[in-house]
C-alpha cells in the first residue's frame, strides 16, 4: 500500500539549502523560502577612557611655590608662578571639615591626620595628592582628578638626611633626597639616581625676590618629564611643605 502524499507547504528543501521549498502536493517547485535572520542587537557603547590635556605646570623649567599668607593658617594654600612671577596654578588643602579646623587652630596634632590637596591650573583640578593619617612615616598617594592612581611618594626613612621614593605599581621610579637632616635644599632623582629637578631657596632669576618666608621656594626641573614620573615630581614639588617638610613639628 503506497504511503499518502504530503499536503502542499513549506518543508526542509530536500536539495540541502538553509531554507524551505514549496511542495505542492505533487512535487517540488522552484520556489525556495530563505531562514528569517537572527535579531540584530545594539552593541553596547562604552565611553572611552578620558584623555587628560597635559598641565601647563609639567611644562616649565621654574616653577614658584608661594604660601598665601594668613592670620591664622587654618588651610594650605600656596601659588604657583613661572619664573616670571606670573601665576600658572595653585595648591589648595581641600575636604576639611569645621571640627577640623578648629582642631587645628587649638593644638599641631593635625600634622598626624590625613591631608588632602588639590593641585590646579588655569582649566582645572590637575592632580589629587591624599596624605593619609600617619605616626612617623609619611606617605603620599597622587591620582588623577578622576581617581585614577598614578603613584605615590613614600617616606624611606626617619632619622637623618629625609629621603622619599616615588613608587609606581610597587616599582620604584625616582626618589627626594634632602641635603641634610633639615635642608631646605631637596634633589628629585628619576629610577637610575640621576637628578631630574631641585627643590631649593635660592634662584638667581626674576621671582628671587617673591622668596622673603621659608614657605615660599623654587622648583627647578633640568629636562622634560614623561608620566608618570612627571606627575610625581610635580606632587612632590608642590606639596614638599604640606605633605612633607611640614613634619619637622613632629618625628620628622
Amino acid at each position: 500500500m503506497a504511503s499518502p502524499t504530503p499536503p502542499p507547504g513549506w518543508y526542509p528543501d530536500p536539495a540541502g539549502g538553509p531554507g524551505t521549498r514549496w511542495w505542492d502536493g505533487q512535487g517540488w517547485t522552484e520556489h525556495v523560502q530563505q531562514p528569517p535572520a537572527p535579531p540584530q542587537y545594539p552593541q553596547p557603547q562604552y565611553p572611552a577612557p578620558q584623555q587628560w590635556a597635559r598641565s601647563v605646570l609639567l611644562e616649565q623649567p621654574v616653577l614658584v611655590v608661594q604660601q598665601k599668607t594668613k592670620l591664622i593658617e587654618l588651610t594650605n594654600e600656596y601659588g604657583v608662578f613661572d619664573g616670571n612671577g606670573q601665576q600658572l596654578g595653585a595648591v589648595v588643602q581641600v575636604g576639611q571639615s569645621t571640627l577640623r579646623k578648629a582642631f587645628r587652630f587649638v593644638s599641631e596634632f593635625d600634622q598626624f591626620l590625613t591631608h588632602r590637596l588639590e593641585v590646579r591650573d588655569a582649566t582645572g583640578p590637575v592632580l589629587m595628592l591624599t596624605r593619609p593619617a600617619k605616626v612617623m612615616r609619611s606617605r603620599v598617594q597622587v591620582s588623577r582628578p578622576d581617581g585614577q592612581p598614578l603613584g605615590e611618594i613614600v617616606q624611606a626613612n626617619v632619622l637623618g638626611k629625609i629621603r622619599f621614593d616615588l613608587v609606581v605599581g610597587g616599582q620604584l621610579v625616582g626618589a627626594i633626597q634632602a641635603e641634610n637632616w633639615r635642608a631646605w635644599d631637596f634633589s628629585i632623582g628619576d629610577g637610575s639616581g640621576r637628578e631630574v629637578a631641585r627643590i631649593t631657596k635660592t634662584w638667581e632669576g626674576l621671582a628671587r625676590t617673591m622668596l622673603t618666608t621659608a614657605d615660599n621656594y623654587v622648583v627647578q626641573v633640568h629636562q622634560r618629564l614623561e608620566e608618570p614620573l612627571a606627575s610625581l615630581v610635580l606632587a612632590s614639588a608642590l606639596t614638599v611643605d604640606t605633605a612633607l617638610k611640614q613634619d619637622e613639628r613632629g618625628f620628622n
